[in-house]
């Protein structure tokens, strides 16, 4: 094939011209002189491959010839150079994958299909050069550079040996890393290359591999994909491992990023290639033993997991649960290990390609004996030679002759198994993607519907390149097109490996998921899956436990943060959902729960009438105002009795009446405070208080008075008689009576919620306002009552038996005691006991009052009337002093 100067490529591979001049190194050409060069300069140039070509798997001539690259085989041999020799030409070596032959089958089939369309490229013909790359880098290069220079060892030319590539467009490679190395080769000469097996998320850079297409979907959705399945099973720790290539690492890196975006921690990531020594595999193998998560995420190639599955399956191990990818988790060769059954794993829509298995399986020794590959399948197929005679091993066992009664149709191999055509689908779509390109290039459409095709043109790779950018159509059902990167619309079967009946492993489509529908609508699970253990129960994998509602969760020191210890939320604070990072603090009103998961009302706690405390200082109160109206009855039945009459019967009423108002004056403490009861509990108490204190210290002052009248030219009690008593009493009264009011005009006490005594409850009670107010009550009642104790006090020794200064002293006392003792009680009683405090002092003081200011004339006029005679009551005691 001649080559024609070098065509224009389009605006992105801007600067690659110069690359094409370079065909001499890149591609092994050398320019070689003629003989007959005139003085004029060269007239002709010869061109000669340097190297050994190496012959394509499957050829075809064609109008237009597409490229293929496939993984037939694992390895390529390897030669330790002499450099005093020319190398040996490159081979593959290792075991053939009869599913990638199928790969490379399918296109040819696909071809073949094409040229016999008489809708798509009528009247023209596909040609083909199908490669083996032997999954190997230095192999792929070397095919995109016969794909690139053609095979011709020796051929003349014009002034130069730069020309256009002998293909319009390639498919495959199968492999990331191979592919990359091409892309690197072909893309400055804008060849396009459609994969059907390269998902390297970073094959989507446009600017650094402008000239890639793909039909299977990108790795970056697929690691997506996988987060989104195991956050889906709550699985929050797990293992990762990776083949160490393009593929595992850009494909782990993807996943890496998406699950910490899901919340999953990574309890390792272990890389391994199978190139590595064992003992790199084996120590892959011995951190999966070792490991606690009990779910593994393989990003790993087919060939790579063999290897792993191997080795782990050579000794005892834990059941681990596998999530795989689509390289190896819908490969039928890996079914062999029973380690992985219950795997699930994202791998390509199954899809049907009618009349496939047909073409794969019409295969006689005459047509494979033409194929150096089909030879090679046949005879590993079926353990026979094919040839006449027999051949020796190098153990001395002479080898079967296939003698033509193999039956390919009965055959068992991933070759023939077209029950699952996932990735050979995506081979199938590649190629018509390519035809349809080509198509819309050197067809066009006429008036009358028919199609017109000139095969003559010279097509460019570039132009094929621009219109696979455009390409969109759908065949069997299944829709072809490309984004802005080169990559199709991502969809996935989520695909279970689940042992039958018959106790054979098959792959069983549980879910799909759809890239393009909204993050909570992609993953659509609907059939049981069949987990490890062949269980049906989901198999849990945490560092932690999942802390219940009520806790919070607290990260291990140096550990991941799926790694943690559920801590009880702080009191005043909840958390009402599984796996808390925090604790939400309740409203001020609001309490949490036993389980502190709910925010329930605070209790409103106040001294009740109905609970036992509040009983009995009601029963104490109201009897307290029985005993004072009672005494008030029995002096007012005895009151011109000799001991009513001399104890100034008319401020006994007005005390006795003012005892009862002062028991009864407690009762307001006691309920549900409310702004009116806070207002008169504090006004009652110091105003009846205030008028009980004046009436007592009235009678101090008439028994001073009395005694002092009874001094020679004395008049006192002139001065101090029934008028200026009543006065003295309304005076004193009204002066509380007025502090009373300016402290309810200026700051009154007003009912509070207080929230800060007790973090669980609240305690509805009475804020005084004004301190100062309620403190000027409180002093003014002490004022009174050390006045009255003082004159007490005094008159404590005076004579005759009606003296009641020694009761009042003694009253005095233990009403000072008992509110002098009530301050700092008041001050440091939480809540409804700050009421009770107060209550038990207004209750204490006033029988203390009652006790001995009138118990002991009741039991005179009740139990001695004997005493109760004027002539009693003024005799001298023994001890008195005289004048």
């Amino acid at each position: 094939m001649r080559l024609s100067p070098a065509p224009a490529l389009d605006p992105s591979l801007a600067g690659s011209l110069g690359l094409l001049h370079l065909a001499v190194v890149a591609g092994g050409l050398a320019l070689l002189s003629s003989a007959s060069a005139s003085a004029s300069g060269l007239e002709s140039v010869r061109c000669k491959l340097q190297g050994t070509p190496r012959p394509p798997a499957f050829s075809q001539d064609g109008d237009f010839v597409i490229g293929g690259v496939f993984s037939i085989h694992s390895y390529m041999h390897t030669v330790d150079h002499s450099y005093t020799s020319l190398p040996e030409p490159l081979q593959c070596t290792g075991s053939l994958n009869s599913r990638e032959l199928r790969f490379s089958r399918a296109m040819v089939f696909a071809v073949d299909e094409i040229n016999n369309s008489s809708d798509l490229l009528p009247g023209v013909t596909l040609g083909y050069q199908v490669h083996d790359s032997c999954n190997t880098v230095p192999m792929a290069m070397n095919v995109a550079f016969h794909l690139a220079n053609g095979l011709d060892p020796m051929f003349d030319t014009g002034e130069q040996c730069s020309g256009s590539p002998t293909v319009t467009a390639i498919v495959g490679e199968s492999a990331s890393s191979p592919t990359i190395s091409m892309l690197r080769i072909i893309g400055p000469f804008g060849i396009p290359q459609v994969s059907h097996f390269s998902t390297c998320a970073c094959l989507s850079d446009k600017k650094q591999y402008p000239t890639f297409f793909r039909t299977i979907p990108s790795d970056q959705f697929q690691a997506a994909a996988l987060a989104h399945l195991i956050r889906h099973f709550g699985w929050t720790w797990i293992g990762a491992v990776r083949s160490d290539s393009d593929y595992g690492n850009y494909g782990m890196a993807a996943f890496l990023q998406a699950a910490q975006e899901e919340g999953i921690c990574v309890e390792y990531s272990e890389a391994f290639s199978r190139t590595n020594p064992l003992s790199r595999v084996q120590r892959v193998a011995d951190v999966i033993r070792s490991s606690t998560a009990s779910v593994v995420v393989a990003f790993v190639s087919y060939r790579d997991m063999k290897i792993l599955l191997r080795e782990i399956d050579s000794l005892p191990s834990p059941p681990r649960q596998w999530i795989g990818t689509e390289s190896w988790v819908t490969d039928p060769d890996m079914l062999r290990f029973g380690l992985c059954a219950g795997a699930i794993g994202f791998g390509i829509q199954r899809s049907v390609i009618p009349g496939l298995r047909n073409f794969l399986l019409d295969l006689s020794p005459q047509k494979v004996s033409n194929s150096p590959l089909l030879t090679e399948f046949w005879e590993g197929a079926f353990g026979c030679r094919l040839g006449i005679g027999t051949s020796s091993t190098d153990i001395g066992v002479e080898e079967k002759v296939c003698d033509g009664s193999e039956d390919i149709q009965q055959l068992q191999t991933p070759y023939t198994d077209t029950s699952q055509l996932r990735v050979t689908n995506m081979v199938y779509k590649a190629v018509y993607a390519i035809a349809h390109a080509i198509h819309s290039i050197v067809c066009e459409e006429r008036e009358n519907s028919t199609v017109n095709c000139d095969k003559n043109l010279n097509v460019k790779p570039t132009q094929v390149l621009e219109r696979l950018r455009r390409v969109n159509f759908s065949r069997n059902g299944y829709q072809v097109s490309f984004d802005a990167n080169g990559d199709p619309v991502a969809t996935y079967e989520l695909v279970n490996w689940q042992i039958q009946e018959s106790g054979k492993m098959e792959f069983v489509t549980v879910g799909l998921y759809d890239g393009s529908l909204p993050p909570d609508q992609r993953l659509d699970i609907e059939r049981e899956i069949t987990w490890l253990k062949n269980s049906t129960q989901v198999p849990v994998s945490v560092c932690s436990e999942s802390c219940p509602p009520g806790t919070r969760k607290a990260v291990q020191t140096g550990k991941p943060v799926c790694c943690y210890d559920c801590i009880q939320c702080a009191e005043g604070q909840i958390s009402n959902k599984s796996d808390s990072s925090d604790c939400l603090i309740c409203p001020e009103e609001y309490w949490p729960n036993a389980e502190r998961d709910l925010c329930i009302l605070k209790p409103v706690e106040f001294l009740s009438f109905h609970e036992v405390l509040g009983i009995i200082l009601t029963a104490c109160s109201v009897g307290g105002a029985l005993l004072a109206i009672a005494t008030a009855a029995v002096f007012y039945r005895h009151r011109h009795s000799a001991i009513v009459r001399a104890n100034n019967s008319e401020l006994s009423f007005l005390l006795l009446f003012s005892l009862a108002l002062c028991f009864l004056c407690s009762l307001t403490f006691i309920g549900r405070p409310s702004e009116w009861s806070c207002m008169l509990r504090h006004t009652a108490f110091g105003i009846t208080f205030v008028l009980c204190i004046s009436c007592v210290l009235g009678k101090t002052i008439v028994v001073l008075m009395a005694f002092r009248a009874t001094l020679p030219a004395s008049n006192v009690m002139k001065w101090f008689g029934p008028p200026q008593q009543r006065l003295t009493v309304v005076s004193f009264t009204f002066v509380q009576a007025m502090i009373c009011t300016l402290w309810l005009v200026l700051s009154p006490p007003f009912p509070v919620k207080n929230i800060t005594t007790y973090k669980e409850k609240i305690i509805l009670e009475c804020d005084v306002g004004s301190a100062i107010g309620f403190w000027a009550v409180l002093g003014y009642i002490g004022l009174l009552s050390l006045l009255c104790f003082v004159l007490a006090f005094l008159a404590r020794k005076l004579p005759d038996n009606f003296n009641e200064a020694k009761f009042i002293t003694f009253s005095m006392l233990i009403f000072c005691a008992v509110w002098i003792t009530f301050i700092p009680a008041y001050v440091s009683s939480p809540g409804k006991f700050t009421v009770a405090v107060e209550i038990f002092a207004i209750i204490t003081s006033s029988f203390g009052l009652f006790f001995l200011l009138f118990v002991p004339k009741c039991f005179i006029i009740l139990f001695r009337p004997e005493k109760n005679t004027k002539k009693h009551l003024m005799e001298k005691t023994s001890n008195d002093i005289r004048y």
